[in-house]
């Protein structure tokens, strides 16, 4: 997510930027739908009757066979394919494709999550051989709160039925239903697994109307977030209930293996239904989880609204002279003084304001090593579109309505504002990452008279910080209503997160869920890779090449893990 506020194209050498540029605009935590966006669609098979406590469907799932040129793992593109900068193209930019739009879909979600460089995925580790399959696509609903999500089955043709196996994910950050590819796709369907996937009511499918965009995440009015944990779980039933009508025989719980994997966002979500089904895992995975323990943790609006006010005055810091994507602040003087005109922090210049800062991030329990790559998140702009899309969800505001003065605008390509044409909306669904800035929709700020002229997006920085600081904020409510509660003794527990984590801080994320667990009598294995940061897609950047392992080499290997661990049992 790449926002001009923050200093624009100047910032960075042009080829840091080109690949910088081409890797945010498809990804980040921060993915139309029907029988539109399938390959050869038609109507799935009645799933067989099992019981169903968390979700139901709402219309006729979409079935698609793919095999030989689109396949289910990578949409037919292959390594080659997959690493391209570009998305794939379409014959027909006015009249995109089922296919196409399923090709960029993968495209997209592979890129946003996995280090696809030489030596790595798909070399090293993991595999993007061709799995031929079928797919299901659904829209379900939650039976008790009504919460909408959308859901992808794959079952390869080559189902291990001798030992029946179901992955079970949710979307990485805010992303459509196929952003979890890299990671459950990548290590489930080689290995003859089926692999079920919900959208956790985020995604891309969004809208257009009444002058306005409509985003899931942000507008659906059903605070999602605080059903993650039950869209994993009605994600695992719809799984079973069609792999029971795809076999024409019954799987279940007894008779399947079925493990939870998630990452970022969709590690929290699995974190999050571990805490509510009593039996239906056999172990949950949780890569770089977003979660917020019962007791302790920080929440990520809390910590990301405090970054975007902090950091570029922040960065100003000495220490900070030499840290990737941390320099130059075109901000950083004028967010210093506003700082302390604000009363946020002491000193008379700017060195001392820079240093104030600083350490008020580090009592907040910033750790050097997860300051050193949140550089990278201050300078695309992601707390704030992370800022802006929680407080709308949280808020439970429409598209009219946003808070702070903020709002979604698609702009052509003279950067005006206009409605977006049938297929720009159709690459809405497929190529963006489910939070603006994101597929051509932009984050716009209305103008204040109030906005000093030299930080102009302070005031509404100020204000969406402010909505965490009020004593009585529903803002409070509604991040409490995302905590995890406490998984049953039995379940494994696995969690990996990186120690150099800049996006979701290990401090304030899987470590206190960790202790939180420990302390009442559960044995979580956990796993602290020194060094690694949140996004695999980015360890090749020229400022970042050779500072950062990947976390996904590592994701799988704990997997295996899990299995292997399983296996002794």
């Amino acid at each position: 997510m790449i926002s001009a506020a923050v200093g624009g194209r100047g910032r960075f050498p042009p080829t840091v930027w080109a690949l910088a540029l081409s890797l945010v605009l498809s990804s980040t935590l921060l993915g139309g739908c029907g029988s539109n966006q399938g390959t050869t669609s038609e109507p799935a098979a009645t799933p067989t009757a099992q019981a169903a406590s968390f979700g139901e469907i709402v219309g006729a799932p979409q079935r698609s066979e793919h095999r030989g040129d689109d396949e289910l793992l990578s949409a037919g593109l292959g390594l080659p394919g997959l690493r391209a900068l570009t998305p794939p193209e379409l014959a027909d930019p006015a009249a995109p494709s089922a296919a196409e739009l399923r090709r960029r879909a993968v495209w997209a979600n592979w890129r946003g999550i996995a280090d696809l460089r030489p030596g790595e995925h798909g070399e090293a580790y993991g595999s993007l051989a061709a799995v031929p399959g079928i797919e299901v696509r659904v829209q379900g609903r939650l039976r008790d709160s009504g919460a909408e999500h959308h859901l992808l089955f794959q079952l390869p043709d080559d189902f291990n039925a001798e030992r029946p196996c179901l992955v079970v994910s949710a979307a990485s950050g805010s992303r459509g239903e196929y952003g979890a590819i890299a990671l459950v796709g990548g290590w489930g369907l080689p290995r003859g697994c089926a692999v079920v996937t919900t959208d956790k009511g985020a995604g891309s499918h969004w809208t257009q109307g009444d002058g306005a965009i409509h985003v899931p995440h942000a507008h659906s009015g059903q605070h999602p977030e605080a059903h993650w944990g039950e869209f994993v779980l009605a994600a695992a039933e719809f799984g079973l209930q069609q792999l029971s009508a795809e076999r024409a025989q019954r799987y279940d719980a007894d008779t399947t293996q079925i493990l939870a994997v998630g990452i970022s966002n969709g590690g929290g979500a699995v974190l999050q239904a571990a805490g509510i089904s009593e039996s239906l895992f056999d172990a949950v995975i949780a890569i770089a989880p977003n979660v917020l323990p019962a007791s302790g943790g920080r929440a990520l609006y809390d910590y990301a609204t405090e970054a975007a006010l902090l950091m570029p005055c922040a960065m100003l810091d000495p220490r900070f002279e030499s840290v990737p994507f941390a320099r130059p602040q075109p901000l950083g003087e004028a967010r210093c003084r506003l700082l302390a005109e604000r009363g946020e922090i002491d000193g008379a210049s700017v060195a001392e304001r820079s240093a104030a800062a600083l350490a008020r991030l580090r009592q907040g329990g910033w750790t050097d090593a997860a300051l050193d790559t949140a550089g990278f998140s201050a300078a695309f702009d992601l707390w704030r579109a992370v800022g802006v899309t929680y407080a709308s969800s949280y808020l439970r505001a429409d598209a009219q309505s946003m808070p702070c003065g903020y709002r979604f605008e698609f702009q052509d390509a003279e950067g005006r504002p206009a409605p977006a044409s049938a297929p720009q909306q159709a690459l809405w669904w497929s190529d963006s990452s489910g939070i603006p800035p994101s597929a051509g929709v932009k984050l716009i700020e209305s103008p204040s008279a109030q906005a000093p002229a030299d930080d102009p997006g302070f005031a509404g920085l100020a204000c969406l910080r402010d909505l965490w600081l009020a004593e009585h904020s529903p803002v409070h409510g509604a991040v409490n209503a995302t905590r995890a509660a406490l998984p049953p003794t039995a379940l494994p527990i696995y969690v990996l997160h990186g120690e150099a984590d800049g996006l979701v801080p290990i401090a304030f994320s899987s470590q206190p869920y960790v202790e939180w667990l420990q302390s009442e009598g559960r044995r979580p294995v956990f796993e602290r890779l020194p060094d690694a940061q949140h996004f695999d897609a980015y360890v090749g950047l020229p400022p970042w090449s050779g500072k950062h392992p990947a976390l996904m080499p590592h994701a799988y290997a704990l997997i295996d893990r899990a299995v292997a661990d399983l296996a002794k049992h």
